[in-house]
């Protein structure tokens, strides 16, 4: 069976020099206008008890632009959705007072931030098409992109990324892309994760924690010991800087490869997942665990397990831990194939 969904497709792009301008340029434009707007609007508050909506600060920006004639120069969608996000952050902002938990007001953005981004959007059959492993995109044409898998589905927007090892990346988001839905089995399973085993089972089967960050860390400090002693703001400065990204980058990839391959084992195999809910955010604050917690990922594991079983229509169940969950990984060894069944759902419905 088919389903459709909202994917994205992610691919590195190779931008020539002057393009790289541009699209610095572009970062620095979009974040001048979240942060003007985000001022004015905490300003007009003040005054009149008031915020601007979103439709306001796109009316307004139409004669910001014609004051700084440099807004002109950049991608006029990328200054508009930088626009929306701000609508989205004070409305999440409000959302969240509503509900009674931490606010989280916007912050403003910062220059020094090596992570920067734009998101633009396909206005008209011109932009954002795709030809010969290259994409054209509005104020900066056609840009080589190395395409490695098929792009299907209709194109809405696309994100241009800059990460921290100065590597460009484009995210095409696309709507009404077919997945196909993995067989049902019939398996229940539940599952403990842990910081020496990654994951367990209730079937038995371990998972061990492939601990990517432990692996790397003798690199890591010698790399942050010879980026100290570099001389500020010099160009040896920055290059050490890009190795040490690189090498963070490298350990991020090697975890999210992981955790994808199991997350897609676990779900072609088994209906029904269940795990416990766990407080992640406070047990970070364990200062003698904190590393070991953040190294596993048990959040990103619990996202793709729930964002992937509504693609191929299988089930994530998370409830509080209590007593009768820690039975979940001894059933089979205590009771017939008959009765496990039985006392899984039983056990299921009291978590």
């Amino acid at each position: 069976m088919i389903h459709l969904v909202n994917k994205a497709f992610k691919f590195r792009i190779y931008p020539t020099k002057d393009q790289q301008i541009l699209i610095n340029k572009t970062f620095g434009c979009s974040r001048f206008v979240y942060n003007y707007y985000l001022a004015k609007s905490i300003a007009d508050y003040q005054e009149s008890g008031k915020s601007n909506s979103c439709f306001q600060n796109c009316n307004d920006s139409t004669r910001l632009k014609n004051e700084l004639i440099w807004l002109k120069e950049v991608d006029g969608w990328a200054i508009t959705n930088s626009l929306r996000d701000l609508d989205s952050a004070y409305q999440n902002f409000f959302r969240r007072v509503k509900q009674g938990q931490k606010p989280g007001f916007p912050r403003f953005k910062k220059r020094s931030n090596n992570r920067q981004s734009y998101r633009t959007t396909k206005s008209n059959k011109t932009d954002l098409q795709i030809k010969d492993s290259k994409i054209k995109l509005p104020k900066l044409g056609w840009v080589k992109m190395k395409q490695d898998r098929q792009i299907v589905g209709q194109i809405q927007n696309a994100t241009i990324s800059r990460t921290p090892s100065n590597k460009y990346f484009i995210s095409i988001c696309c709507k009404n892309v077919p997945i196909y839905e993995f067989e049902q089995t019939g398996s229940v399973i539940g599952i403990d994760v842990g910081l020496k085993e990654f994951a367990i089972t209730s079937d038995g089967d371990k998972f061990h924690n492939p601990k990517y960050l432990s692996k790397s860390e003798k690199r890591l400090k010698r790399l942050q010991r010879k980026h100290s002693k570099k001389q500020k703001g010099s160009k040896n400065k920055e290059k050490s800087r890009i190795k040490l990204a690189k090498l963070y980058e490298k350990v991020t990839n090697q975890r999210k490869d992981f955790i994808h391959k199991l997350t897609t084992e676990l779900l072609k195999n088994h209906d029904v997942i269940c795990c416990e809910n766990l407080n992640v955010t406070g047990m970070i604050k364990n200062h003698k665990l904190a590393k070991a917690i953040s190294d596993v990922s048990w959040s990103e594991f619990f996202y793709q397990l729930k964002y992937k079983a509504d693609w191929y229509s299988k089930k994530f169940i998370v409830k509080k831990i209590c007593k009768e969950s820690l039975q979940i990984r001894f059933i089979n060894k205590y009771v017939d194939e008959a009765a496990n069944e039985t006392i899984k759902k039983i056990v299921i419905e009291k978590m």
